[in-house]
């Protein structure tokens, strides 16, 4: 069983260490836990015996698509990306889609296409070891503060819950208190998103829990959405998480390494609303030099492409 510490591995660069020399890396960090978001043969080669769990995405909206519509093309997946490294790499949970929205057609793809990818590893005799889900942004839940009052702001989204709840798996969550500051910092101050000591505490008012942390206030928002979807079994992972360390609004060394170790000092902890382990994976291993988008988006990695850290971290035992 890999651990709780997870890192995001994006490779969007071109200036990236090999895929063996990034599991060296993580082993000698203590990292781990890995998401990789396509099913790279490079890294699942590099990753084999090396004891990291891995959240594996089938890939992009394409590859969502192709999985709905078939279950021979899942069956094939499975076989190609799955069986074919079952015996030395700790395949934790397949995505089937990264922050797949109502404009991508989520409702006629997401859960046929989870569907799919399930039977396939029931077929492989693999369901029990490995979950299937897919990884949601917050614009999935609706009226998130005070935390109790959060629900999903889609109608499928219950049912990709029920599901959930009936396979064991759990809901992949990327959650970023970053933006959430960055959007709305006259109400939502720098302590409480950031994990600083001396954060005023924020009571919610429909239960009575306390809150030091927005991070805990936005994954408890997810966790009364699934109990108002009839899904209260259902465990939120925290599939995404992260702090730029440069390029725009709070974007600093400082505020990363408080952020990111934050995180990473929290995860056994867990929220007020379910205390105990909440399991998360920071984003990102490195900065990204061909990340599309605000400059921030090339300032989330933990290290460099020379594999120096971008500031001290720690990964805990």
């Amino acid at each position: 069983m890999g651990g709780v510490h997870g890192v995001c591995y994006g490779v969007v660069g071109d200036n990236l260490p090999s895929r063996a020399d990034v599991v060296q890396l993580c082993k000698s960090n203590n990292i781990q836990s890995m998401r990789i978001y396509f099913p790279d043969q490079a890294a699942l080669a590099a990753l084999r015996g090396s004891g990291i769990a891995v959240i594996l995405d089938v890939g992009g909206v394409d590859a969502v698509r192709a999985l709905a519509g078939s279950a021979s093309v899942a069956a094939d997946w499975v076989q190609a990306n799955v069986q074919a490294y079952q015996r030395d790499v700790l395949i934790r949970y397949i995505a089937v889609g990264n922050e797949v929205g109502p404009g991508d057609g989520a409702a006629a793809l997401l859960l046929p296409a989870m569907r799919n990818v399930h039977a396939a590893l029931v077929s492989a005799g693999l369901d029990g070891s490995i979950k299937v889900s897919t990884a949601v942004k917050m614009d999935a839940f609706a009226d998130t503060f005070p935390p109790s009052r959060g629900a999903f702001a889609q109608g499928y989204m219950a049912d990709v819950a029920r599901f959930l709840a009936d396979t064991g798996a759990p809901l992949l969550a990327n959650v970023y208190p970053y933006f959430a500051y960055r959007d709305d910092p006259r109400n939502i101050s720098l302590e409480f998103a950031s994990f600083r000591p001396g954060a005023a505490t924020v009571t919610d008012g429909g239960n009575g829990l306390a809150y030091t942390n927005l991070l805990d206030a936005m994954v408890d928002a997810i966790y009364a959405a699934l109990e108002k979807a009839g899904a209260p079994g259902v465990q939120v992972v925290v599939s995404e998480s992260g702090w730029p360390s440069a390029g725009g609004f709070a974007a600093s060394v400082d505020n990363a390494r408080q952020y990111n170790q934050g995180v990473i000092d929290h995860v056994r902890q867990g929220t007020p609303r379910r205390p105990g382990l909440l399991e998360t994976y920071v984003f990102a291993m490195f900065n990204e030099n061909q990340k599309t988008g605000d400059e921030i988006e090339r300032h989330f990695g933990l290290f460099n492409p020379d594999k120096t850290p971008v500031y001290p971290i720690n990964f805990p035992n």
